[in-house]
């Protein structure tokens, strides 16, 4: 009867410690409502890979005999090999995002590429923590502020950290009510807060919202090729949307692909917690610098619109910079909140969510841009 207590009696403290880790996640998810269709999953995975010989990884049965782990399967199968699950989940998140605000105006481009300066930022002080470049690029690319091109630079630049690095950039985007707030404040002043912004939206037509996705796609296909798989299956989720003549397609892309993809690549993700991986003094490090991302993040794109408005007759309320980010729809909800709260008649909620849309661009170009740099210095 030893073999009931062999479990027990193998489980160390980093496993315990792994639990807790686990059981945190499914709270966050469940009682604070922090991106739950992904922090649950991978708190309830992070609790099953670490299990003393646990049945969802490949383990070494008595006599010899080869089981496979389920869960380790679809990590070599969805991330390892192909990157396919985060890839595939770009096709739900841009059938869901509507340019229309961002074509109106142009201009907003430019906030999504200022608040990248997290990306780089990390990069820099990750460096001179000590890590090397390949796990210090993956690192600072949690200030894409998008979960899945962080797991897929992490994963092509072969990083030891992708399991606290997608930890941290899933849990900062879930706490982006709270860390952008913060960040905001630090660089802006009261009356900066309330300047109203008038909003003149221009026709977009619907010939010029086919067309954007597929020039997005060749443009950034020819300057940062990189990127193409992420730019290329963000924006073909969008064309579903916009063709119309997809709408079940699209609807589905949006609904049952995307929740369905974002399930499973919470789980499988969790084979990167196992506790000999996780529970090191690196983790805690990475988590800080992903803050450190996200701060810096918003404070470019703030500072960035802060400086236009040296030059603008009708100035801009800077914490529409902020709202540059990937974490879409959330932070230009974040941005809209805060301008209520400092004025009830202040809507800016469209500009926002304009900068917030080019911030997805921009954080999928910058991952593929990493990529590039990144692999030519290896």
């Amino acid at each position: 009867m030893e073999f009931l207590t062999d479990g027990i009696l193998a489980l160390t403290w980093q496993q315990i410690v792994m639990f807790a880790v686990g059981i945190t996640l499914i709270w966050l998810a469940i009682k604070k409502g922090f991106e739950p269709a992904l922090l649950l999953p991978m708190g309830f995975g992070a609790i099953l890979v670490n299990l003393p010989f646990s049945g969802v990884l490949n383990q070494t049965l008595a006599g010899g005999i080869q089981a496979n782990g389920v869960i380790e399967w679809l990590f070599h199968v969805g991330i390892e090999a192909s990157e396919v699950m985060p890839i595939l989940l770009f096709i739900g998140i841009g059938a869901m995002i509507d340019f229309g605000p961002l074509l109106s105006k142009p201009s907003l481009f430019l906030f999504g590429a200022g608040a990248q300066l997290g990306i780089f930022a990390a990069i820099l002080l990750s460096t001179i923590l000590g890590f090397d470049l390949k796990d210090a690029a993956s690192i600072g690319i949690i200030g894409a502020a998008d979960g899945p091109t962080s797991i897929l630079v992490s994963q092509v630049l072969n990083s030891k950290y992708i399991g606290a690095i997608a930890v941290a950039a899933y849990s900062y985007m879930a706490l982006v009510p709270i860390v952008q707030p913060f960040a905001i404040r630090l660089v802006t002043t009261k009356k900066e807060r309330c300047i109203h912004m008038e909003y003149n939206p221009k026709s977009v037509s619907k010939t010029m919202k086919i067309a954007f996705p597929i020039i997005v796609t060749v443009i950034v296909g020819l300057v940062a090729p990189q990127s193409v798989a992420l730019v290329g299956f963000l924006m073909f989720g969008n064309l579903i949307r916009e063709c119309g003549v997809l709408g079940t397609l699209s609807d589905t892309a949006q609904n049952i692909l995307a929740n369905l993809i974002t399930l499973l690549l919470g789980i499988t993700i969790s084979f990167s917690m196992r506790a000999e991986q996780f529970v090191t003094k690196e983790t805690l490090l990475i988590l800080v610098i992903g803050l450190f991302a996200f701060v810096m993040d918003t404070i470019g794109g703030v500072l960035l619109a802060k400086f236009m408005n040296l030059f603008l007759k009708k100035k801009i309320n800077p914490m529409i910079g902020g709202a540059g980010i990937s974490a879409f729809p959330m932070s230009s909800r974040v941005v809209q909140k805060m301008a209520m709260e400092e004025d009830p008649t202040n809507v800016i909620l469209m500009q926002a969510a304009g900068a917030n849309v080019s911030g997805q661009i921009a954080s999928v170009i910058a991952g593929g841009m990493v990529i590039n740099l990144v692999t030519k210095f290896l």
